[in-house]
């Protein structure tokens, strides 16, 4: 199952070739993983004190340009390769319904009280599985 967000452009986001700004989807593609995660009960995968998720990589391809409008950009972001310690998020979006810029973000679960990764709890991994397009582990 797909979870898909309504990310408004900024205006400042344009850049001297009335475009979004490449570097603008990053923030766009972050904004729809927190609402992503926002749907999580607990704690366990947002951001908190102790524990939480960092970014380890992003990959991002530009299919069409996009131009600024008011109208919300919609995100489709899933879940994939759910591994011990890492999963990926992946993204399409799509400005006035067409397909501009895909692109995934490798997430690492953290433990920020000991400063080093951590493995995903069996909450967390379930919660994962509701939007990954993987089968469940027997």
């Amino acid at each position: 199952m797909r979870h898909t967000a309504a990310v408004p452009m900024r205006w400042s986001d344009m850049d001297a070739y009335q475009h979004i700004n490449n570097v603008a989807f990053l923030g766009y593609f972050e904004m729809a993983r927190i609402s992503l995660f926002r749907e999580q009960p607990t704690h366990d995968l947002r951001t908190g004190q102790r524990r939480g998720l960092i970014v380890a990589a992003h990959e991002i391809a530009y299919k069409r340009q996009v131009v600024y409008s008011s109208q919300p950009l919609q995100i489709d972001v899933w879940v994939t390769d759910v591994r011990a310690a890492t999963f990926l998020c992946r993204y399409e979006l799509f400005d006035h319904g067409k397909l501009a810029v895909t692109g995934s973000t490798k997430i690492v679960p953290f433990d920020f009280a000991l400063e080093r990764p951590r493995r995903l709890t069996p909450e967390e991994k379930d919660f994962l599985a509701r939007f990954t397009d993987q089968p469940p582990a027997a």
